[in-house]
C-alpha cells in the first residue's frame, strides 16, 4: 500500500511503574518476532535476557510499524503522528534520530535491515515476521501476523507478469547496447547497478558520539560514557587518522544535533555512533560509521557478549572503523588494537566510574575517582587501567587543588603510573603522567620531555599529553613551541573552555598580553562563566595595572569557585600592587588560616608577600615550596609577579636547584 492506514491510538490503564504512552488498539500488550518481546505497555524490548526500555518517539514508531508489517508507513505518517501541527521540515532530523535510536536498540543495521527496511525519501516498511498472543477463553496462542495483505494477493501476481514481460524486453535491448558499450553505457549501467562503486572518501579524521545509554537508567551513564572514552582512546592510537577527543564530543551527549551539523563544528570527515545496552552479566552494543560529507552510511555492526568480553568488544569496533575508514594502520597499531585480555567486570565497572568522576574535576568528585580507582584495584591488582586513572587523578591533586600536600600526592601518583607500566607499557596515559612527576617533582627537565613524546608515539590523539607536554615547554621558556603543541591539543579538542584559556598563557608569560586576552576572551565566548578565563584576565590586567579591571575578574572568577586559594592569592597580589595594603593582609590572614586545615600553596603565599614589598617573607616561602615539592613551582622561571626577586642570590640559587633548561 502506498500510505498506511492511520494508526488507532488510545491512552490505556497502566500498572503501577509502567510508562504511560500512546498505545495502538489493533495490537495486544505483548508482540514477539525474531526472538523480542515487546510489551507495548511499559515499553520494554527484551531478548535473551536484556531488557531495553524504549523512550517514546522510537516506541511510537515501532508500534506503528508492527500494525502494518510488510507495508509501508510513510515519512508523512510518522510525522503527523509524533509531531502533529508541526511542518515536515522541522521534524526531519528528529524523525531520522528516532529511528536511529530504534535501531540501535534492536541491534539493526540500515544497510542490511533485518527488521526495519528504509524506502528512500519515502518511509519504512517492518520486514521480519511479526506474532501476537491472541487470548481465547484465558489461554494464549500464537497467531502469525504475514507481510501483504491477502486480499492483495491476486492483484500483485497479476501486476508482477505484466512489469516482467516488458523488464524482459527491456533488458533483452539493454544487454545488446551494453555489449556493444554505445556511449560509454557499459560503465554507466554497471555503476548504477553497484557493479562499479563510487569509493568512500578516505576519512582522516573522526568523532566517536556519545553511545546512548539504552537501559535509561541514570545510574549506568557512566557505563555509556566509559565506553565512548575507551573507543575514542583506541582509535586514537593511529596516527594517521585525527580522532577529536571527550571534552569536545560530550558536547552533543542528549542533542539532536543534525550530523552534518556536528561534522562541520568538529571539523570531521566522518563519525561513529553507538549505543550500549547492559544487564546482568551481558552487554550488547551497536555502533555504526558515518561519512559527513556527503552523508551516508559506511558500517554497522552489532555485538552481543558476556560483560568479560568486553575490552574485546571494544578491540573489535575499533579495528572495523579503521578498515572502513581506509587509513593506514601500522603493524604496531594493529597489534594494539587487539584487545584478548578477559577483564574482571568489578574491576572494569569501578574503573569506569572512577573516570567518569575524574572528568567533574571538583573537589568532592576527584576524591569519589580515587575510591573508585582503589576498588578496581582491590577487585583486580592486575588491570593497568586502573593504576592509570589513580596516577592521572593524583597529578591533577599537586597544585594544591585538593588540599592534597603535592609531596604526598607526587609519591602517590609516580607509583601508580610506575605499576600501570610495569603492567601495560603501551598505556600512553601512564606514559604522560609519569611523564610530569619526573618533571615537577624530580626536576628532570630532559625525561620528562621524552615521556611526553613516548605517551604521543603511543598514542598521538591523547590530548592531555599533548596540553601537559604544552605546559612543560611553557615553564621552560620555550613559548612558541608551546603554542604549537596547545594548538595540536585544541585541534584534538576544539569545543575545549580550559585548553583555549591555556593557549592563552605561553603569551601571557611573554608579556603578550593583547594576545593572551584575545585568547581568554575567545573561551568566554564558549562559556562566559567560565573562573579559570576571567581568573587569567585579571592576571592580565594585573601586568598592565589595569587594576580596578583585574579586581573585577578576579572577584568574578571566585564567586564561581567558593574562594578558591588558587584564584585568591592573585587578588591578594593585586590589592598590594593597587595600593590597598589592607585588603592584601585580609586575604593573607584568610589564607594562612585555612592553611591550618589544609595545604595552601607557599609558592603563592610567596607571591603575595612580593606584591607587599615583604621579600624576606617571600623567598622564605619559596623555599617551603621546594621543600614540599609544590607544583607551582614550575613556573617560577617565566613568572612575572616574582621579578623583584630575581636579582637575590637566594632566588637565583632556588632556579639552579630547579635545573631549569639555560
Amino acid at each position: 500500500m502506498g500510505r498506511a492506514r492511520r494508526p488507532q491510538w488510545c491512552y490505556t490503564e497502566h500498572e503501577p511503574g509502567d510508562a504511560i504512552v500512546r498505545q495502538s488498539t489493533l495490537l495486544p500488550r505483548l508482540v514477539r518476532f525474531a526472538g523480542y518481546e515487546l510489551d507495548i505497555r511499559s515499553g520494554e524490548l527484551r531478548r535473551d535476557g536484556l531488557t531495553t526500555k524504549l523512550q517514546d518517539q522510537p516506541l511510537q514508531i515501532l508500534l506503528m510499524l508492527l500494525e502494518h508489517p510488510g507495508e509501508l508507513v510513510t515519512r508523512e505518517a510518522l510525522h503527523n503522528a509524533l509531531w502533529p501541527g508541526s511542518s515536515f521540515g522541522d521534524v526531519e532530523d528528529s524523525l531520522n534520530h528516532a529511528v536511529r535510536r530504534l535501531r540501535a536498540a534492536l541491534g539493526d543495521l540500515a544497510e542490511h535491515p533485518k527488521f526495519i527496511e528504509t524506502l528512500a525519501r519515502r518511509g519504512y516498511r517492518f520486514i521480519a515476521p511479526v506474532e501476537i498472543a491472541a487470548a481465547h477463553g484465558g489461554a494464549s496462542a500464537v497467531v502469525p501476523v504475514y507481510g501483504r495483505r491477502t486480499e492483495d494477493a491476486a492483484h500483485s501476481a497479476a501486476l508482477h507478469r505484466r512489469i516482467s514481460l516488458a523488464v524482459g524486453t527491456i533488458v533483452v535491448t539493454l544487454a545488446a547496447l551494453t555489449v556493444l558499450n554505445v556511449g560509454g553505457l557499459r560503465e554507466r549501467v554497471f555503476r548504477a547497478v553497484g557493479a562499479v562503486r563510487e569509493p568512500p572518501l578516505q576519512i582522516q579524521s573522526i568523532a566517536i558520539l556519545p553511545f546512548d545509554n539504552l537501559s535509561h537508567d541514570p545510574e549506568q551513564e557512566y557505563f555509556a560514557d566509559g565506553l565512548t572514552e575507551q573507543l575514542i582512546t583506541d582509535l586514537g592510537q593511529i596516527s594517521a587518522l585525527r580522532v577529536i577527543s571527550r571534552t569536545s564530543v560530550m558536547q552533543y551527549k542528549g542533542t539532536k544535533t543534525p550530523l552534518p551539523q556536528i561534522a562541520r563544528e568538529l571539523n570531521v570527515d566522518g563519525l561513529v555512533e553507538g549505543a550500549i545496552l547492559r544487564s546482568g552479566g551481558r552487554v550488547r552494543i551497536t555502533a555504526q560509521l558515518i561519512q559527513a560529507n556527503p552523508e551516508r552510511h559506511l558500517w554497522a555492526r552489532t555485538y552481543e557478549r558476556d560483560l568479560r568480553d568486553v575490552l574485546a568488544i571494544q578491540g573489535e569496533v575499533a579495528q572495523a572503523v579503521a578498515r572502513e575508514v581506509r587509513v593506514k594502520v601500522t603493524p604496531l597499531e594493529q597489534t594494539r588494537l587487539v584487545r584478548a585480555r578477559a577483564v574482571n567486570p568489578e574491576a572494569y565497572e569501578a574503573c569506569l566510574k572512577g573516570r567518569y568522576f575524574n572528568h567533574r574535576q571538583t573537589r568532592e568528585d576527584t576524591l569519589k575517582a580515587n575510591d573508585y580507582f582503589v576498588r578496581a584495584i582491590e577487585a583486580d591488582p592486575s588491570y593497568a587501567p586502573a593504576y592509570a586513572g589513580l596516577a592521572d587523578n593524583y597529578t591533577w591533586a599537586t597544585f594544591g587543588f585538593l588540599g592534597v600536600r603535592p609531596k604526598e600526592a607526587f609519591a602517590k601518583a609516580e607509583q601508580a603510573a610506575t605499576r600501570a607500566l610495569e603492567l601495560d607499557d603501551t598505556l600512553a596515559e601512564a606514559h604522560s603522567s609519569l611523564a610530569y612527576v619526573r618533571y615537577v617533582t624530580k626536576r628532570d627537565w630532559e625525561t620528562g620531555e621524552k615521556g611526553f613524546q613516548r605517551a604521543l608515539e603511543m598514542n598521538p590523539n591523547l590530548v592531555t599529553a599533548h596540553e601537559s607536554y604544552a605546559l612543560c615547554l611553557m615553564t621552560m621558556g620555550r613559548f612558541e613551541e608551546s603554542i604549537a603543541e596547545f594548538e595540536r591539543a585544541l585541534d584534538l579538542d576544539p569545543l575545549s573552555v580550559v585548553l583555549n584559556v591555556e593557549l592563552g598563557s605561553p603569551y601571557y608569560f611573554a608579556g603578550k598580553h593583547a594576545q593572551a586576552m584575545k585568547q581568554f576572551r575567545k573561551a568566554l565566548e564558549l562559556d562566559q562563566n567560565f573562573p579559570l578565563a576571567h581568573f587569567n584576565l585579571g592576571l592580565s590586567f594585573t601586568q598592565l595595572r589595569r587594576y580596578d579591571d583585574a579586581i573585577k575578574e578576579f572577584q568574578t572568577a571566585l564567586a564561581g569557585e567558593r574562594e578558591n586559594a588558587i584564584f585568591l592569592a592573585p587578588l591578594g597580589y593585586c590589592y598590594a600592587v593597587a595600593g590597598k595594603r589592607a585588603e592584601a593582609l585580609q586575604v593573607l590572614a584568610s589564607l594562612r588560616h585555612r592553611g591550618e586545615k589544609e595545604y595552601i600553596s607557599e609558592f603563592l603565599l610567596a607571591m603575595l608577600y612580593t606584591g607587599l614589598h615583604e621579600n624576606e617573607q617571600a623567598i622564605t616561602a619559596l623555599e617551603k615550596a621546594y621543600q614540599e615539592q609544590d607544583g607551582w613551582l614550575i613556573i617560577a622561571k617565566v613568572e612575572p609577579d616574582l621579578d623583584p626577586l630575581r636579582s637575590d642570590p637566594r632566588f637565583q640559587d632556588l632556579l639552579r636547584r630547579m635545573n631549569f633548561p639555560q
